[in-house]
């Protein structure tokens, strides 16, 4: 079975997969309308045809209304602690918004994806993955029509700041990538791979909730 993807909303929009998802979804014969939750316009979204922007200084003010109408609501929003500052506006970022944004989509028909982690669990030790772990079970117990979560390891790509710790993996996957086994579990994967496997997710997924795991993005490339 195939789901159109008619249209499209996406917060995360400006990060690595948003900006990526974006690009392809506004390539789709299928996908009318997409609109991109923004804090600041960005021009290379300005220049996609189907795309319109929400401009918001905070995404929290976004109302039930805003978000009504759309067949796919896709969440590529997160951050680092480094780039957050403290655990306090990490948390904010990564399961306040996020958990606001499901929230508002729970009233409408919409499919929701989202973007998680490779080790996201509520009783995690490392607070990055604890609270991408209780992001995924609030988002679990919510009404929501459809739910596709992907869990993704190490992103490979250029993004728009700086992330000293991922450049370095990035860096030591490179040099010794050709040791490693095609379907090695842990292997970084790219932006549009990540970008691949919501659509595909969107355009397939039966079940009503479902989580790919990162061989799963691996297979999307």
């Amino acid at each position: 079975m195939t789901n159109f993807i008619q249209s499209a909303i996406v917060i995360g929009a400006t990060g690595l997969v948003g900006k990526v998802l974006i690009e392809q979804l506004n390539q789709r014969e299928d996908c009318e309308k997409i609109t991109a939750v923004v804090r600041h316009l960005d021009p290379a979204l300005s220049r996609l045809n189907k795309v319109q922007q929400l401009l918001l200084s905070d995404f929290m003010v976004l109302q039930s209304e805003q978000v009504q109408g759309y067949s796919h609501a896709f969440s590529c929003l997160g951050t680092t602690m480094a780039k957050a500052g403290s655990r306090a506006a990490f948390y904010h970022t990564d399961f306040t918004l996020n958990a606001h944004f499901a929230s508002l989509i729970a009233k409408t028909n919409a499919h929701y994806l989202l973007i998680s982690a490779m080790a996201a669990d509520p009783n995690a030790y490392f607070f990055y993955n604890r609270v991408k772990g209780e992001l995924e079970d609030y988002v679990r117990e919510l009404d929501l029509r459809r739910v596709s979560i992907l869990r993704p390891s190490l992103l490979l790509g250029t993004r728009p700041e700086q992330r000293p710790l991922e450049q370095i993996g990035q860096k030591i996957y490179l040099k010794f990538m050709p040791l490693l086994p095609n379907r090695f579990r842990f292997k970084p994967v790219t932006a549009d791979a990540v970008a691949a496997t919501l659509i595909k997710a969107a355009q397939t997924q039966i079940d009503n909730f479902k989580i790919y795991d990162n061989l799963s993005i691996l297979d999307d490339k």
